[in-house]
């Protein structure tokens, strides 16, 4: 009989502690929710939420000017076909200002310089006008991009000097008031880690994005230079591409 009450205090005893135990966790759980993280990062946490808002600021107008279609405008290629093997510039010219774009702005700089005044059109000129003027759009639409690499370079620095100013308060926290005060440390300790981390969870998708838009963007300026490189020598030749070239008129060609 006393080996059973024996048995049921303990079993009591236990039932308690681990009540008490959930119910710690529980309170710390509610504790530790975002703005409480935010708070006790300290003063580095208010750059490194300025530079989240700014990568996805960044990331939203990347998605939406640097689309392929919004680039290229491909269906403006059957139009300006014809108006080059016709020799047209300058209609081919007008068309481009009323549509810019940076194809249509990059192939207009040819243009421009096939309406020099020269009776002949210097097509190496040309390609050097063309190459200009995509250097330019590049640079002004590789800025965006450019941005979330500066992001994602200097968010884990300043999550770094968040975590030396956290280690230098706990270093101080212990020089003068002792171990008497675990808390304290504690909350310098969670300052230096937590600015490391947000750093990191910043500076990650940061990076990805950066590589992800710039190999896009890459490939459209290559489709880009072939695009426009076929109009003019379509324009340079008299002839359409073969790459503009249905399967029956392709079938009709002379040779093998």
């Amino acid at each position: 009989m006393k080996k059973g009450l024996l048995m049921v205090a303990l079993l009591a005893v236990a039932g308690a502690a681990m009540a008490q135990g959930e119910i710690d966790v529980e309170a710390i759980e509610q504790k530790t929710d975002l703005l409480t993280l935010i708070k006790q990062g300290g003063w580095a946490m208010y750059p490194l939420g300025a530079f989240s808002f700014f990568m996805v600021a960044m990331i939203i107008q990347n998605f939406i000017s640097l689309r392929p279609k919004t680039l290229l405008h491909t269906e403006q290629m059957p139009e300006l076909l014809e108006l080059m093997l016709q020799k047209k510039c300058k209609t081919a010219l007008i068309y481009c200002r009323k549509h810019p774009s940076m194809f249509a702005n990059t192939f207009g700089a040819g243009l421009e310089r096939c309406l020099d005044g020269e009776e002949e059109i210097d097509f190496a000129k040309v390609r050097e006008s063309v190459e200009e003027a995509s250097v330019e759009q590049m640079t002004k639409l590789m800025k965006p991009i450019d941005y979330l690499s500066i992001i994602g370079a200097s968010s884990p620095m300043l999550g770094l000097l968040g975590t030396v100013s956290g280690m230098i308060k706990a270093f101080h926290t212990m020089g003068s008031q002792g171990m008497g005060k675990p808390e304290l440390l504690a909350a310098n300790i969670g300052e230096a880690l937590i600015t490391t981390a947000t750093g990191l969870v910043i500076a990650i998708p940061a990076m990805f994005f950066f590589f992800f838009f710039k190999k896009g963007f890459q490939k459209t300026l290559a489709t880009l230079g072939r695009n426009i490189g076929f109009l003019f020598d379509a324009l340079q030749t008299g002839k359409e591409p073969v790459s503009f070239m249905d399967l029956e008129t392709l079938e009709k060609m002379e040779g093998e």
